[in-house]
């Protein structure tokens, strides 16, 4: 079985999460906690009542609105959605008994978004 939902926004970098983090202790734990909730209403609009038990592979699709953020630091991000992942109860963990790889592709449009695409293996 497959699972997809979108993120329709673009995601903090590494490099805006840990220039945050800099400034204040606090600040990081602030920003991870507003992002995740963001993420938590997306997959909560598009996922209602999934509860995935078997192990998945994960493809990230992160769609740029310009090529100014480097690959690896947009990816990141995938920290975030995975934690909202398990807040919402969609997956259980996000170890590697339930998460057994993920993929990451690079696309670029007008507008940024992150497609999640879940496989059960």
């Amino acid at each position: 079985m497959k699972y997809t939902f979108e993120i329709k926004e673009r995601l903090p970098s590494y490099n805006e999460y840990s220039n945050i983090n800099r400034k204040n202790k606090y600040a990081g734990a602030k920003m991870k906690k507003a992002v995740e909730l963001r993420i938590l209403a997306y997959i909560c609009n598009q996922l209602k009542h999934v509860k995935i038990t078997k192990p998945i592979f994960i493809t990230f699709t992160w769609i740029e609105e310009n090529k100014k953020r480097d690959l690896d630091n947009i990816c990141f991000a995938k920290k975030f959605i995975l934690d909202a992942l398990q807040k919402a109860e969609v997956i259980e963990n996000d170890n590697s008994r339930h998460v057994t790889g993920f993929t990451d592709r690079f696309e670029y449009a007008d507008k940024s978004k992150v497609i999640v695409e879940m496989e059960e293996i």
